[in-house]
Formats: C-alpha cells, sequence, structure tokens
C-alpha cells in the first residue's frame, strides 16, 4: 500500500533537479500512507516526474523501493494497492523466462506489462490498485484505477502542468495549483453528502472512474482524453442477469463460499500483522469467519462502541467473536473522544466529505492501527447482495403507490405537504413504529412530508433519486450552481436491467460504493497507515453476485439472503439476525448539544454572506427549526457545517512554497 504523485509537463523544460524536488514535496504530502519509505524518479527531457510513499505489506526489503523501473527499463511505476494474486502471475511468468529480483507485486505487475501490454495485464490482476505508469518507449503516460475504485486517483491541468495524485493534498503543493472551488460539484455534494465522480471541488480537477484508463501523450498539452475502460460494472451486470446461475440453491450457497473462502484467503497474505473489523453484522462476520476459518491462531478482530443503544453494535459484534474465537478488541467511546476527531475531517479528506460514519471508521481504524497493519472489512456487501433498507423500501413503497394513477398522487401528495409538520407530528406519532422498520426512526411529520414528495414522483427511479438525495434543490441553496451530469441523472448510463432493486444495486455500485463508502474506509484507514482489504469486492466475486436471481438476494422482506446462508455454516442465526443499523453517531443531538456552539459559528449569517457560497435564509431556517426540535435536519446542515469547516481549512493553511 502507497501513496504516490507526479507531475507531466511536455512543453515545459525544467531541470532534473527541479522536477524531482517539486514530485518529492507532492508525495511528502501523502507520508501517511507510506510511512516506511519513498522515492522519485524524473526524466527531464520529457518532463515527467513521479513521487511515492511506500508501506511495507510485502517483501519488506528495499527491493520493494517505488517508483520501480521494469527489468528491461521500459517502463517506471508508481502503484498504490494490493495484486493478490502476484504470486501465480508470478509463476506464469517465470515460465515464459522472467527473473525476479524480489517477492514484490509492483515487480510482478511491471513484467506482466512488459509482457502482455498494459490492457492484458489489467486484466491478470486481482486487486486494489491505483497506479501512474511511465512508458519510456513511446513516451505515454497511463493512469489506471481499478474495477470498483477502492484506491483513489485525481488528476487535471494546471497551466502547463498535468498533475495527479492519490489524494488532492498532494496536486495542491504543485507551484502553480489554483483551487477554484467548482460550484456546481458544491451542489451535487449537498445533494449526495459526497462529490461524484469524476467532479471533484476544484474546477479543472477531476477523479478518474473505477475500472478506467487515461493514457496521455505529450501532444495532449492541455487536452484531456477520455478515460477508456477495462472492465465495466454495467456490462457485468446485464450480462449477469441475461444469463443467470441455474443451479439448485444448496449448489449456489456452495459456489459462494468456495470463492468468498478464496477471496479472503489471497487478502491474508501479508509479512505483517493483520486483522478484521468486525460490527457483528452479516458482512463483517462472514469475512471475519472465513478468515477464522482459515488460520491457526486466533484473528485479531477490532470493534468501537458507543453508550448510546440505537448507535452501538459492539455487544453482536463481542458475541460473533467470542463464538468464532478471535482475539477481540473492543473500545467504548465518548462523545467526547468522537467529536475530537471533527476539526480533522478537512485534512483527512481533502474535499467536502460528509457521510457522520466517517468518524466511527476513523476511530476504529486508529484502534485496530495499535496491533496490525492490514485490517479486512465486510464493506461492499451491501451493494452486492441487496442488503440496504432502500431496497425493500422502494419496492415496497412503489408497490403501495405505483397503481394510483399519477394525477391521483399528484393531489393527495399536495394535500399531505399543505398541513404542517408540526400538525403531522401531534396527530401520527402513533407511525413512529412503523417507520422505525426502515431505518432509525423519525418524527412522524417529516417521514410523511417525505411521503408527499414519493406521492409526486412519475417513475420509480425519481423515488430513488429521491431516497438517495439529501437536499431536495441544492442549486436553490449553493449560490450560482447548476449541478453536473452524473450516472443518476443521464439514463444512457443506466444498466438495462428488469427488477427495480437490481437496478438501485446497480446504481448503487457505480456511485455510492466508489464515491462514498470506499473513500471514508480509503481515508480513514489510510490516515494512521492502516492497509483496509475488501474481499467481497473480489471482481470475481461481483461477477458472480449479478448472476443471482433476485430470488437468492432478497426473500420473505429479508436481503442476503445467499449470503446468509454461507454465514450460518458458521455462526449461528441468532447471533447477527437483528435489524440493520448503519455505523453512525448521533449528529442531530449533537448538533442541539455539545456541537451546537461550533456550528453556530460556522452557520453564521453575515459569514456565509461574506463567503458567498450558500443563501444564508434557508440555512438559518433550517437550523432554527432543528435547535426548536420541530424537525430533523440534521443530514441537510451536517453536509454545509462540513463544507464551512473545509472552507475554514482551506483559506487558512499555508500556500504551497
Amino acid at each position: 500500500m502507497c501513496g504516490f504523485a507526479g507531475l507531466f509537463e511536455p512543453l515545459r523544460r525544467r531541470k532534473e533537479e527541479e522536477l524531482l524536488t517539486i514530485a518529492g514535496r507532492m508525495g511528502d504530502t501523502l507520508r501517511h500512507r507510506g510511512p516506511d519509505d519513498g522515492g522519485v524518479w524524473a526524466d527531464a527531457g520529457v518532463g515527467i516526474a513521479l513521487g511515492s510513499r511506500r508501506l511495507a505489506i510485502v517483501d519488506l526489503s528495499p527491493l520493494g523501493h517505488q517508483p520501480m523501473s521494469s527489468r528491461d527499463g521500459r517502463y517506471v511505476i508508481a502503484f498504490n494497492g494490493e495484486i493478490y494474486n502476484f504470486k501465480s502471475i508470478r509463476s506464469q511468468l517465470a515460465s515464459l523466462g522472467h527473473v525476479f529480483r524480489g517477492h514484490c507485486d509492483t515487480e510482478v505487475m511491471l513484467a506482466a506489462i512488459s509482457e502482455w501490454g498494459v490492457g492484458r495485464a489489467l486484466e491478470s490482476f486481482n486487486g486494489m490498485f491505483a497506479f501512474a505508469l511511465w512508458d519510456r518507449q513511446d513516451r505515454r503516460l497511463h493512469l489506471v484505477r481499478d474495477r470498483l475504485g477502492e484506491k483513489p486517483l485525481y488528476y487535471g491541468w494546471m497551466g502547463p502542468s498535468f498533475l495527479f495524485g492519490s489524494e488532492l493534498k498532494a496536486l495542491r503543493v504543485h507551484p502553480e495549483f489554483n483551487g477554484e472551488i467548482d460550484r456546481n460539484a458544491l451542489a451535487l455534494y449537498l445533494r449526495h453528502n459526497y462529490i461524484p465522480a469524476p467532479y471533484t471541488i476544484y474546477e479543472g480537477i477531476f477523479k478518474l472512474l473505477p475500472g478506467c484508463t487515461l493514457t496521455l501523450n505529450g501532444s495532449d498539452a492541455g487536452f484531456l482524453p477520455t478515460p477508456v475502460p477495462f472492465w465495466c460494472a454495467k456490462a457485468v451486470a446485464e450480462r449477469g442477469v441475461a444469463e443467470p446461475l441455474s443451479i439448485p440453491e444448496d449448489e449456489a450457497v456452495t459456489a459462494l463460499e468456495n470463492l468468498l473462502r478464496d477471496a479472503v484467503k489471497l487478502r491474508m497474505e501479508a509479512d505483517v500483522p493483520l486483522g478484521a473489523f468486525l460490527s457483528g453484522g452479516i458482512d463483517s462476520s462472514t469475512v471475519v469467519a472465513l478468515m477464522q476459518s482459515q488460520s491457526n491462531r486466533p484473528v485479531e478482530t477490532f470493534t468501537i462502541g458507543f453508550h448510546v443503544a440505537n448507535y452501538n453494535e459492539a455487544e453482536e459484534a463481542k458475541k460473533v467473536a467470542q463464538h468464532l474465537g478471535t482475539h477481540h478488541t473492543e473500545l467504548y467511546v465518548t462523545p467526547q473522544e468522537a467529536m475530537a476527531v471533527v476539526p480533522s475531517l478537512p485534512m483527512l479528506y481533502d474535499e467536502p466529505f460528509s457521510d457522520s460514519s466517517q468518524i466511527p471508521t476513523f476511530l476504529v481504524s486508529k484502534l485496530a492501527r495499535q496491533n496490525v497493519t492490514v485490517a479486512l472489512s465486510g464493506d461492499g456487501g451491501d451493494e452486492l447482495f441487496g442488503g440496504y433498507l432502500r431496497y425493500n423500501q422502494g419496492r415496497d413503497i412503489w408497490k403501495k403507490i405505483g397503481w394510483i394513477p399519477a394525477p391521483g398522487r399528484r393531489q393527495l401528495s399536495k394535500a399531505i405537504a399543505a398541513i404542517p409538520v408540526e400538525v403531522l407530528n401531534d396527530s401520527f406519532a402513533w407511525l413512529k413504529p412503523v417507520f422505525a422498520k426502515y431505518g432509525r426512526a423519525g418524527k412522524a411529520g417529516d417521514k410523511l412530508h417525505k411521503l408527499s414528495q414519493v406521492l409526486a414522483m412519475e417513475e420509480p427511479e425519481t423515488l430513488y433519486h429521491r431516497l438517495v438525495s439529501h437536499w431536495e434543490n441544492p442549486t436553490a441553496v449553493a449560490l450560482g450552481a447548476r449541478e453536473h451530469s452524473t450516472v443518476l441523472t443521464d439514463r444512457q448510463r443506466w444498466a438495462n436491467l428488469p427488477d427495480l432493486t437490481q437496478r438501485m444495486m446497480y446504481l448503487d455500485t457505480v456511485t455510492y460504493l466508489p464515491d462514498d463508502i470506499l473513500v471514508k474506509v480509503d481515508r480513514a484507514s489510510m490516515a494512521v497507515s492502516l492497509e483496509a482489504r475488501l474481499p467481497l469486492l473480489d471482481h470475481r466475486v461481483v461477477e458472480f453476485a449479478w448472476r443471482l436471481p433476485i430470488s437468492l438476494q432478497l426473500r420473505n422482506q429479508q436481503s442476503k439472503w445467499l449470503l446468509r446462508q454461507v454465514l450460518n455454516k458458521y455462526v449461528p442465526q441468532i447471533l447477527t439476525e437483528r435489524p440493520k443499523m448503519g455505523f453512525g453517531i448521533p449528529i442531530d443531538a449533537w448538533l442541539r448539544g455539545p456541537l451546537r456552539e461550533w456550528a453556530e459559528a460556522l452557520l453564521d449569517e453575515r459569514r456565509m454572506r461574506t463567503e458567498g457560497f450558500f443563501n444564508p435564509q434557508l440555512i438559518r431556517e433550517k437550523w432554527a427549526q432543528h435547535q426548536a426540535g420541530t424537525r430533523d435536519w440534521h443530514y441537510y446542515l451536517w453536509d454545509v457545517l462540513v463544507f464551512q469547516s473545509w472552507l475554514e481549512h482551506e483559506r487558512t493553511k499555508a500556500p504551497a512554497s
């Protein structure tokens, strides 16, 4: 695991020493991603320079030093990630005459590219990766990101300099970086609580889409070629649904179990201490169970807990750990310890990112890092096996209202919306247990007003868009903004799938998973120099999951049916059967209590008017209602507060020298 950065200036000629200095400074901002080693490489003749930081996981010797050159001298690579099947690839290449100096995956990658070319080599890699590859023969720069987007990669032109790197902070230290805020991206952020790829908070800087390669020549100065996919989630989903598995259920359970066992086994390869995050839910429990079944000593597992009932998973995790016989570490976190993370969020994430589970994710990563350098995680199971509440929620709601003619739905919507929320809260408080099955219960009035919005929708995809939105009309809040087009708004990019749940799962896989979940896990873990590995996102598992009939995913209102059958072989059902909680913290209460003063300063009306990014009136109205307890606006307010905190950090940090 590493972090890397670099620059390509085909029309400018700097001295090699200057290139190395800039690349070194860019790389050094990523020391947290790679505290064990650092290196730089440059070719002043063509204006290319690479900087790298290394977290040594496999082959701890200096033979894993980066940037690394291929044995034939043609390629130079700076690489972030792990190729889990590198040993089998190495054996194949050795049979073709390749000789290796060390035992790391980076050297194997270079040999594979030398032997087969970039495209075929990528097809052979099973792993998480982002890398910059310079081809000295063809004078081409290849930027590559793994299939699901586990590892980040940013890029863009700043004047005559093409910049790229693992995190935005590496690009920001380049002397010509100009961080102009993209207001259209800000609007997207208010809707989703993250900025969807390919956009970033900065104009002209982009995220490379998952499963893509971007190739740049010296003649492309100032121009951005279109990234080319080497693996396409849309094609995988459509092909899987068109060619579903047609085998008995018990054989499907065995097939998934064998596939997951191998995915977990590959990710247990390390020359450093290894463990796992354990929440006690289906996904993490499955990963830990398969780890323990293939380990000759207790697996190290880690959980954090809160002394707040609706937010505490530690008790369930402890029971699973005891049953499996892991060496379990748990830490109960006080509100003060959790809130102490808030000021560091701008530094951790580099751009506005307001999924509040970023805080417990950072804390459990910090806990794990005290004992291990690698931790396996169960992320990805919800998208692949139908785990999110909105899947059942969306199906149920549309089944109940879809039969009503559109004009009737619109009239009913207007009728509900016309009743003040406070009146609905008092009159329909008895509905609270009904709403609770769709997540943490909120006020009846809030829920009914959301229902009124759903009733006005013309099609189920619009319902999904609303379910994954925070601010319903973000351009009314973000001044001078229009929302960029995304996968969610571009029908041409939707997968052609017959079932609403499958369509929602696909959209989550290409948006929410890489842009929220994987960003959260990567930044939180790498901030403490911990490598997080995600077995459920092995591309073989993903391709298998898309071949499962929906009846093996959702059954009798229960999600992840097939995955549960695998887990039941290792853990008694009673230990994991519980309502889905998520990995959150009580932001709603904190904003009325210990975070109120901090938030009030960031939401000061004069301050917002001076900064010029938000409509203060809309925000102050929600802030007042939230403080009064008449409405729960914490999702909306947290989005704004995280941006305000990020902006404050952006404008007070020292400029690059």
